[in-house]
């Protein structure tokens, strides 16, 4: 399945999630900058907040892995399809790198806090919290954003995804109360791939879209 654009895609996941969750209390919570783009019709459709998790992915060298995650809290969570074993390998073999990696991506993260539009514990509390990306690839920003949520009471947690690799979706099941895919693949591709318009907004242009919201409830 490929999609027109990150935004009708966001439209055919809304028209998923609206009928069970229109009169619920929920937040949406976009995991990227493309993520925004389809959390905002989702947002649009179930008149509900939009806000955005800055989470910063941490690669193992040369290995096309993602090691783990450190979100605007600064908190780094280890991608949990690894075992202990192969955790405690890699964290000795590599142990400078990932040190300075946390610590550049930290510094990247507060630089575009200045801007707003950003995520606000105290807009989760209390709600059904939907998860959203562009793409889950089986990387880390899920077991990121769970460790986020860990200290806000929510009702439950939902993930979304116009398309999703077969393992993402197998740690999906595991991580989320519940989970919505518009397609699978079994040999994932580049995000971009599945998208004809690969044209991302500016930060600036995402804030507002974020900051905007409540102006498209449709």
């Amino acid at each position: 399945m490929y999609f027109e654009s990150r935004g009708q895609a966001g439209v055919l996941l809304a028209e998923k999630l609206v009928e069970k969750y229109r009169y619920e209390d929920c937040a949406v919570v976009a995991l990227s900058d493309g993520a925004v783009l389809v959390g905002e019709q989702i947002a649009s459709y179930l008149h509900c907040v939009l806000t955005l998790l800055l989470i910063e992915d941490i690669e193992v060298p040369g290995e096309g892995l993602s090691f783990g995650g450190i979100s605007q809290s600064g908190d780094f969570t280890y991608n949990s399809s690894f075992s202990d074993g192969e955790i405690a390998g890699f964290t000795s073999e590599f142990h400078g790198y990932l040190g300075e990696q946390k610590r550049e991506k930290f510094q990247k993260i507060n630089r575009l806090i200045g801007d707003g539009g950003v995520i606000d514990r105290d807009l989760l509390r209390d709600r059904t919290v939907i998860l959203v990306a562009d793409a889950f690839t089986g990387g880390s920003e899920v077991d990121v954003a769970l460790d986020f949520l860990k200290p806000i009471r929510t009702n439950r947690v939902v993930a979304a995804t116009p398309v999703a690799s077969v393992q993402a979706v197998d740690r999906l099941h595991v991580l989320v109360d519940e989970v919505h895919i518009l397609d699978v693949k079994e040999n994932f591709l580049d995000t971009n791939h599945y998208f004809d318009d690969n044209n991302i907004p500016s930060r600036e242009d995402t804030i507002a879209k974020i900051n905007q919201i409540i102006l498209n409830w449709r």
